[in-house]
């Protein structure tokens, strides 16, 4: 009675046996909107597609999701390509995706957005990074398929307008599954083949033929060269990434040609005019010295060179008088100076100044004798002093006081028995 009854795994398996054969749902194609998108570290995609009312689960294996040109987000509406089955773990049905593109946009176009975003965010269009190209270049390298209009266009060019340039071609895949490994590798080669500036171009395509064009790898080269780079790539209408990235981007193969070399008659004719300039500058200059030479020939000085002379030695005549009549005046002076101290009493009778200061002196001792206090000590008097100070008054006194009192010859000392004013 019990065979009657399943088990989850066999009817998981059974219903999932229905699905894979199903011939409607080994090729399905959906349109929807990403959500709940997630990234494997192994390299798998997992989502969730839905519409308004329903939803589906969805992965996409790693050698599906490498070739994608753009990375799948939430909320961006696909159309994919993929297999009905079911994960017999979950008991989920999901679909299993081979393809995808962005719903009224192509996968080409969408990976063009968010490689040329990557790219400008990170600096790589700045134009501080473009390198100048040279005015007069002598030796351009060619990166583009060895045989088509685009090699033909510039090497035309370049020899109707610049004929003694040396160009160099490196000869590449413009178009296909190697093509960007191979642009790499010749700009590689050029770049450090010195070369005065590098044509990367090829004809016109479409987006799928440009592509190569676009890959990042091809753009990071393009950026790290250090010989300047013209991209000429496609037509007018037509915008690459290397477009972006290079020093300078031209419309076409023939354009970039253009931009590379100048015109030979234009730098003639320039030269023609530089050479004008000079010889107007140089006859400017020689006019300007023959006249200066004129002048010099014609002035006071050639003409009449003594009277220069005659000049200066009056001036030289006039600084010798006023010298005469400066030295006379300070020999005047002086003299009389002499006259006045050799008639002085000094000179005359030095005795008498002698005597006099003599006199003046002994009556300055005389008096210095009188205040003298040590002649006061010798007639019998005294000094009394307190703390090494003299006293003058009894108000500073009291009894017991330690006093000195100072006399001819010696000093006493006392203590004050009574203080009583006078």
């Amino acid at each position: 009675m019990d065979d009657k009854y399943l088990s989850v795994t066999a009817l998981t398996r059974y219903i999932k046996y229905k699905i894979d054969n199903d011939i409607h749902l080994q090729e399905v194609y959906l349109r929807g909107e990403i959500s709940n998108f997630k990234a494997h570290t192994r390299g798998h995609y997992y989502f969730t597609i839905k519409d308004e009312t329903s939803r589906i689960s969805a992965i996409m294996f790693s050698f599906n999701a490498s070739k994608l040109k753009f990375l799948p987000e939430d909320g961006m509406k696909i159309l994919v390509k993929g297999k009905i089955s079911v994960f017999e773990s979950t008991g989920n049905y999901q679909i299993y995706v081979e393809e995808m593109m962005e719903d009224g946009i192509g996968n080409l176009h969408i990976a063009f957005e968010q490689l040329k975003k990557k790219l400008e965010d990170e600096g790589l269009f700045d134009q501080k990074h473009k390198k100048p190209i040279p005015k007069i270049p002598m030796k351009v390298g060619i990166i583009t398929a060895s045989t088509g209009a685009a090699v033909k266009d510039i090497l035309s060019t370049i020899k109707r307008r610049f004929p003694i340039c040396k160009t160099i071609l490196f000869p590449c895949l413009v178009q296909g599954e190697f093509a960007k490994d191979d642009i790499v590798k010749k700009l590689d080669i050029a770049d450090n083949y010195g070369l005065d500036v590098i044509i990367l171009g090829r004809g016109g395509g479409s987006i799928e033929d440009l592509w190569p064009f676009n890959e990042e790898i091809v753009a990071r080269k393009v950026f790290s060269c250090k010989t300047p780079i013209i991209s000429g790539v496609g037509h007018q209408i037509d915008f690459t990434i290397c477009d972006f990235v290079a020093d300078v981007r031209a419309e076409t193969p023939t354009g970039a040609a253009e931009r590379a070399v100048p015109k030979l008659s234009d730098l003639l004719l320039e030269i023609n005019n530089f050479e004008i300039r000079c010889t107007n500058n140089i006859k400017r200059i020689l006019d300007n010295n023959k006249l200066r030479l004129k002048k010099l020939k014609e002035s006071y000085v050639l003409k009449n060179p003594l009277g220069m002379y005659e000049i200066k030695e009056q001036k030289l005549d006039n600084i010798i008088d006023k010298l005469n009549t400066i030295i006379n005046t300070i020999i005047y002076t002086n003299k009389s100076k002499l006259e006045i101290i050799e008639g002085s009493i000094i000179f005359k009778d030095p005795e008498v100044l002698y005597s006099d200061k003599l006199k003046k002196t002994n009556h300055l001792i005389e008096k210095l004798e009188i205040l003298n206090p040590l002649n006061a000590l010798k007639r019998g008097y005294s000094i009394a002093k307190k703390d090494d100070k003299c006293i003058n008054s009894i108000k500073g006194l009291k009894k017991d006081d330690n006093i000195n009192i100072i006399i001819k010859d010696g000093e006493v000392k006392a203590r004050v028995m009574e203080v009583k004013n006078g």
